[in-house]
């Protein structure tokens, strides 16, 4: 499975009714990394009036492992809203931490709902990204005479070298994403016609 994820924590501040919203998007492969960037806010900004977060670990739109928390806001303001945007942003394993230090002016339940989720979408627009990639290992014995027809595949599919054994044939242990993989057991056996053997590490 291949999706968008954050390539690195990222962070982007707004001002309403002189209240200051700061919105911290962080990567989020499980549940404790998202309470560990959580942390790491409440540490950074100890005098804040709240710290609001929603986190979905998984691919984007799942649900399976989704959280959030108002921090202290009417309920539903917050939590709710970024959540949601979150659900809707095309990127997995995120978290989102809203900041919020208080100006003195009360936004209502609309604006706190605005404020909170506009803060993520602001962020989530300028969110660095990268793929994530569930990886299967293979390996690939061919003859020596092979190699030369094999090697050029690796980098076409995406594969990466992790073990190279030459034995009575060469043995290649590579790591490939998991949508690339039929791809290039086809290839492997077609320049081979049919004489590498794959199959998985052991």
């Amino acid at each position: 499975m291949r999706y968008p994820v954050p390539a690195a924590a990222h962070r982007v501040t707004q001002v309403i009714d002189r209240s200051r919203f700061v919105a911290t998007v962080a990567p989020a492969p499980t549940v404790a990394d998202a309470q560990h960037v959580l942390r790491g806010v409440r540490d950074e900004f100890p005098d804040a009036t709240h710290h609001c977060w929603a986190y979905v670990v998984g691919p984007p739109g799942s649900t399976g492992q989704v959280g959030m928390s108002d921090d202290g806001e009417p309920h539903g303001t917050a939590g709710r809203p970024m959540l949601t945007v979150l659900l809707h942003g095309g990127v997995g394993d995120v978290v989102a931490v809203v900041t919020r230090y208080y100006g003195g002016t009360k936004l209502g339940t609309g604006g706190l709902v605005k404020a909170y989720g506009g803060a993520v979408q602001a962020a989530l627009a300028t969110l660095p990204r990268r793929d994530r990639v569930d990886a299967v290992t293979l390996t690939v014995r061919v003859a020596y005479a092979a190699i030369g027809a094999v090697q050029p595949l690796w980098a076409a599919h995406e594969a990466v070298v992790r073990r190279e054994a030459y034995e009575a044939a060469v043995t290649f242990t590579l790591e490939v994403p998991g949508d690339r993989v039929e791809g290039l057991v086809r290839a492997v056996t077609d320049a081979t016609r049919g004489t590498a053997v794959v199959g998985a590490p052991g």
